[in-house]
């Protein structure tokens, strides 16, 4: 299926410190775009999975459908704009209460339901413009991070989390954060029944590469936003330097090559093949935490239909960042609201 491109720009791909790469100036030490215009970024294919890939995940998410979630939900503690907030929390895998926050549509009519996950920052706060008016959103802090998901045993160092049991994939803590976010869908639906006649699910980054682990198994979403997804294609993210969580992955993999193997479980382009819900992939050109390739390889491997929205640039600051924030938020809300999801002859969304 050919992209859908809903707003670019013109990358530079020349690579060198301080150099004007993607119209961006910066002083890194590598180039951000990683030498890839758009043009290759849209031929990045997903690495091969493991054999049992399928299996282990459906065991996963299994295991976490037979948690009793139990949620918690306070009374009002404040409205921000036109929904209002309230405290919740969930039991996910391994008895953790994973805590968050619900917002409900200040005028009582819901809509639908939405998953709303973070960056590897966590969250401190819901941020109500993300999913679309009358969502029913629950805002988890995913176990370890977040004001919300911190654990005395659990680190919330983003360099330390990435690598918290990554020596199997049984105790990898990426395989736990997706189970808290089926959980949280569960709670959500306990909490609001009107949620389950639309569930969508949103990520940023580090939530966007466990939302694609986590969406190909769970049937009660139907569509999904991620935006500069994180974990896509860990064979060729180990050879990309970069200021975020991949480097931590990068210095471990030179000291213990066996963890690629553990990696292949984890990796969000190979899990976006076997998503067949709508999903929209919001990419930059220019990234320096998240390699671009890995984002596209994203978006290029998903199944069913897919939109694209090429950004300029994730994490990091630039001039137009605003309105291509706010013009990203327009497109997302049109994308999930989008009730004729029937495609033209080309594969396309029509």
């Amino acid at each position: 299926m050919p992209p859908i491109v809903l707003a670019h720009a013109h990358a530079d791909t020349n690579p060198g410190s301080g150099a004007a790469t993607a119209g961006l100036r910066h002083d890194l030490p590598f180039d951000p775009t990683h030498g890839r215009d758009l043009a290759a970024l849209l031929a990045v294919e997903p690495p091969p999975a493991p054999a049992d890939f399928a299996s282990f995940w459906r065991a996963r998410y299994a295991a976490a459908g037979a948690v009793e979630v139990a949620p918690r939900c306070g009374p009002p503690t404040g409205r921000i704009g036109d929904v209002l907030v309230h405290d919740v929390s969930y039991v996910s895998v391994g008895g953790r209460r994973i805590g968050g926050w619900l917002t409900l549509p200040a005028d009582g009519v819901v809509t639908r339901g939405c998953v709303a996950t973070h960056g590897y920052g966590g969250r401190e706060r819901p941020n109500p413009e993300l999913p679309p008016p009358g969502a029913a959103t629950l805002w988890p802090c995913l176990r370890g991070l977040g004001s919300r998901g911190r654990f005395p045993d659990l680190p919330s160092r983003v360099d330390a989390h990435v690598l918290h049991g990554i020596a199997s994939r049984e105790s990898y803590l990426h395989g736990e954060c997706a189970a808290d976010v089926w959980c949280a869908a569960s709670a959500l639906l306990e909490l609001v029944p009107a949620a389950a006649g639309r569930l969508d699910y949103l990520g940023d980054s580090f939530g966007g590469g466990i939302g694609a682990l986590a969406l190909p198994w769970d049937d009660r979403f139907a569509a999904a936003a991620l935006t500069v997804p994180s974990f896509g294609h860990h064979p060729l993210r180990l050879t990309l330097p970069c200021v975020g969580s991949g480097e931590a992955v990068r210095g471990l993999h030179a000291r213990d090559p066996r963890i690629a193997d553990v990696l292949g479980y984890f990796d969000a382009a190979v899990a976006a093949g076997r998503i067949r819900i709508p999903v929209q992939v919001a990419a930059a050109l220019f990234d320096p935490a998240v390699p671009p390739p890995g984002q596209f390889a994203v978006y290029n491997a998903l199944a069913g239909p897919r939109e694209l929205v090429v950004l300029t640039a994730g994490h990091f600051d630039h001039p137009g960042e605003a309105a291509e924030a706010a013009a990203l938020r327009d497109a997302r809300h049109a994308f999930l609201t989008r009730d004729d999801r029937a495609q033209d002859s080309a594969g396309r969304l029509a």
